[in-house]
């Protein structure tokens, strides 16, 4: 399911109703729990917080123009996807979060190389989201990004 939007309100808009409340409390917690320097933006056609040209002025390496991207999150047809470049570059991360997961959730984590999907919306791990979302800073991402494209 893709949804056409130009703005992040746009975007909420158009969600099912069922999903809209999810939705917006997931980015809450990103809005309130990141830490500092991260932007909110619409990326890649989904809702994002990535670290801005004015602390990374290189950008994404497959898209100089678009901001180094973090966090997204976006309605697919069949669940909420829960993107965290994080959990894929960061060995330890990831690790924690697949350790951590099964304590909040009696689902099975579902789970791609970047991307969490949250099939049932009243099973959503939200204070995992929280600490998660408190983990890496934009200078910490940076240098994990930048360390990524060396090897």
């Amino acid at each position: 399911m893709t949804i056409k939007a130009s703005t992040i309100a746009e975007y909420i808009d158009q969600i099912p109703e069922d999903r809209k409340v999810v939705f917006e409390k997931l980015l809450s917690i990103l809005r309130t729990h990141l830490p500092k320097g991260f932007e909110e933006c619409l990326s890649y056609g989904m809702p994002a917080f990535s670290v801005p040209h004015s602390l990374y002025p290189s950008g994404y390496h497959v898209s100089p123009q678009v901001a180094l991207p973090f966090i997204s999150i976006a309605s697919q047809k069949n669940f909420i996807a829960f993107y965290h470049m994080g959990l894929y570059a960061t060995p330890e991360l990831i690790s924690w979060w697949q350790e951590e997961y099964p304590k909040h959730s009696k689902r099975k984590l579902d789970m791609g190389k970047s991307c969490v999907r949250f099939k049932k919306m009243d099973d959503i791990p939200f204070q995992l989201i929280e600490e998660l979302a408190q983990k890496i800073t934009p200078e910490q991402w940076i240098a994990t990004y930048e360390k990524q494209l060396k090897k």
